[in-house]
């Protein structure tokens, strides 16, 4: 691949360190080692070295999924990259799938949801505030190159669009997914995902209290994942000091008929 104007790009210094850009021929790269105007990038091969104005060398990369959300610029906080993989994998959300997801934000976790449903899939991302939809529309396009044609951009309650958009899976980043989940027990299709990403015990208490009740849920499972990274260095082989620890839970429940004899399941 080689980049063109428009394209997100990485610089990797020396000591590792990311620098995230969006290719512009009238702009130039500044670092505390010089300079790389962003014309001798466009055309450049993936993967090759370039060099600054002060003979410093950088790697240039596509940058990955993760690599992007790290680094994007932020409006309200992101789900992060450790949380994206197990939503798409735990989620099941796949190639061809209808996805509801809400709230928007800043577009992290719409950006893993729309690689996963493909070019025949929808995702229909939902937000209560403008500021953060339109926020989100740009990540999109600094990712994609454009707005993807599979992504609808709601701002709005997403209880309201369950019923009409029907989806195969629904992912909730909300304080209080339990509202969506009640709508949905109606409206989603028999063996539907439902994902939501909570950061304290007590909205998943309240989020599996609520699924329950509805009688309309099966398999519901919480789960949390960390992430720590390793040191290879020859014979040297430890884990590093720090780790990324607790982003939030994540709780997944299918979508399921009424069990036999439930005792008034709620409406």
């Amino acid at each position: 691949m080689k980049f063109a104007e428009g394209d997100p790009a990485l610089l990797i210094d020396s000591k590792g360190r990311h620098f995230l850009l969006r290719l512009d021929p009238g702009r130039t790269f500044q670092f505390h080692q010089g300079s790389v105007p962003h014309a001798d990038l466009i055309g450049a091969e993936d993967g090759t070295w370039v060099s600054s104005s002060n003979g410093a060398s950088l790697l240039l990369l596509s940058p990955r999924l993760p690599d992007f959300v790290l680094k994007m610029k932020r409006g309200a906080q992101v789900v992060y990259p450790k949380d994206v993989g197990p939503i798409l994998v735990y989620g099941d959300v796949a190639p061809g799938h209808t996805v509801l997801e809400a709230g928007t934000g800043s577009g992290a976790l719409t950006l893993g949801l729309v690689r996963a449903v493909g070019p025949y899939g929808k995702v229909v991302t939902v937000d209560k505030r403008e500021d953060h939809s339109a926020h989100a529309a740009k990540t999109l396009d600094r990712f994609f190159g454009g707005m993807p044609e599979t992504v609808e951009m709601v701002v709005g309650d997403v209880t309201d669009f369950v019923e009409s958009v029907k989806p195969d899976r629904l992912v909730l980043d909300l304080p209080e997914p339990w509202h969506a989940i009640a709508v949905a027990a109606d409206h989603m299709p028999g063996g539907g995902v439902v994902a939501a990403y909570l950061p304290t015990v007590p909205q998943v208490q309240k989020t599996v209290s609520e699924a329950e009740e509805t009688g309309g849920y099966s398999e519901v499972e919480v789960k949390e994942f960390l992430h720590r990274e390793w040191n290879v260095s020859g014979r040297s082989v430890r884990p590093e000091h720090q780790m990324v620890g607790h982003t939030g839970f994540l709780v997944f429940m299918r979508k399921t008929a009424p069990k036999p004899n439930a005792a008034n399941p709620k409406k």
